[in-house]
């Protein structure tokens, strides 16, 4: 099944959308220069609740909401079980902040998660991308507003992988030639459809967080062969 099909399938309604809670608060700048946006990311610090993206003098800001926090948090527990199961070596890094000075680009994302190169930066407390490898995989959670304008940035990091999820359906991006295409299956996680991916991040709203997880172990055990 391709995200095509699922975002066809799983398609709100003009009422739903328009009753859609906000997820998120963005300001986008422009005119920022590289120096105001490194003065800014120092003067914050670790300890800020916004992530920063930025290409070409803008300056998106954002800060997540309960509905896109609650959301990309449980991604995370997803494919923790999904690894422990399949025992696969996985770092999560959550909104790793990745800039490179000399493209002058910088960009974090909801979450991101190192797999083929987890070994690499395995012992590394602080990992810096652009002197060590990018995530194989990034989370970006689309509920209020597209991540258009962060792709970009994602490619000239190097990133494999992106999936873009909306409340209602995931989609999977491959990096190929500087630019993201639609993919069938995960690169980081052939076996592991959308769709499934989908029902029980919305599972988890019904069965609560722990019997959606538990829940979802139950399918991993059942439906995908270990190797």
């Amino acid at each position: 099944m391709t995200a095509t099909t699922i975002r066809k399938t799983n398609s709100p309604s003009p009422i739903a959308e328009q009753n859609r809670p906000l997820a998120e608060n963005r300001v986008i700048l422009h005119n920022v220069s590289w120096h105001t946006f490194e003065n800014l990311l120092t003067d914050l610090g670790d300890r800020r609740k916004t992530l920063f993206h930025y290409l070409n003098d803008t300056l998106e800001i954002m800060s997540p909401l309960s509905l896109h926090e609650g959301s990309s948090r449980f991604f995370d527990r997803l494919l923790t079980v999904y690894v422990d199961e399949l025992e696969i070596d996985m770092r999560c890094l959550g909104s790793l902040l990745m800039k490179i000075p000399e493209l002058k680009i910088g960009g974090e994302p909801d979450s991101c998660y190192y797999l083929k190169n987890e070994l690499r930066i395995r012992a590394q407390e602080n990992v810096i991308v652009g002197q060590d490898p990018p995530p194989d995989l990034v989370l970006e959670v689309d509920i209020t507003n597209p991540s258009d304008r962060r792709l970009p940035i994602y490619a000239l990091l190097g990133v494999p992988e992106v999936w873009r999820y909306d409340g209602y359906s995931l989609e999977f991006l491959a990096l190929e030639n500087g630019e993201y295409k639609p993919i069938e299956k995960s690169l980081a996680f052939p076996d592991l459809p959308a769709a499934i991916i989908v029902e029980y991040v919305q599972q988890r709203l019904t069965l609560g967080e722990s019997g959606a997880l538990r829940e979802f172990r139950k399918w991993v055990r059942a439906n995908v062969v270990v190797t």
